[in-house]
């Protein structure tokens, strides 16, 4: 997983509300293994119409937005059925943080597990940011994981919040896997001590 710690990157505000998980990644395409890029997926019947082709309306296909890494959204973005291809959606196309007055608990849980930031402001900050990012199309915002701080180019900044523990593994870029092979000695020190003391569970003759 790609470390996060200050990503200095071009934003793009998502103005509609209630973004659910079916919308960031349509079911239909949920039958992939996580080696195939989800990229194309990634609101797909949003950023494309019935014919296939790019709807210019969509916030992603205008050229300042194109090559966005975070985006501004509204409330209740994420919720709906729980789906971890929806953050690989996302981290897939390139997005890396997605600022929300709010989020579904299990995408956020899996957003954070995927290198996906979730960050959540106050509603009102949200409005304010996604107003900006329309009057300056391509203007960019500083995440500053280790500061937990938002700063905008005309000197605002804004604080957020996420637990010690997320903040740890986003900064060192690890998943629960990588997380838990930080103490593979450990686990192989338990494994022979166990196999020492219960060595009749092991004993193939038995």
């Amino acid at each position: 997983m790609q470390p996060f710690v200050i990503l200095d990157a071009i934003a793009a505000p998502l103005d509609r509300p209630n973004v659910d998980t079916d919308q960031i990644l349509p079911s239909r395409f949920l039958r992939r293994p996580r080696k195939d890029s989800f990229a194309s997926f990634l609101f797909r019947d949003l950023r494309f119409n019935a014919d296939g082709m790019e709807d210019p309306a969509f916030v992603l296909n205008q050229a300042p937005y194109r090559h966005a890494q975070i985006l501004v959204a509204d409330r209740n973005f994420g919720g709906g059925s729980s789906r971890e291809q929806a953050p690989w959606g996302l981290v897939d196309y390139g997005i890396r943080c997605v600022i929300a007055a709010d989020f579904g608990d299990i995408f956020y849980r899996n957003s954070l597990k995927s290198g996906l930031l979730p960050l959540q402001l106050d509603q009102s900050v949200c409005v304010a940011l996604r107003e900006h990012l329309h009057a300056f199309p391509g203007a960019t915002l500083c995440i500053d994981l280790p500061q937990q701080r938002v700063m905008v180019l005309d000197g605002t900044h804004h604080e957020f919040r996420i637990d010690p523990f997320s903040k740890r593994c986003l900064l060192e870029g690890l998943d629960d896997v990588g997380f838990t092979l930080q103490y593979d000695a450990d686990i192989s020190s338990f494994e022979r001590s166990y196999e020492e003391r219960f060595a009749w569970l092991f004993d193939s003759k038995s």
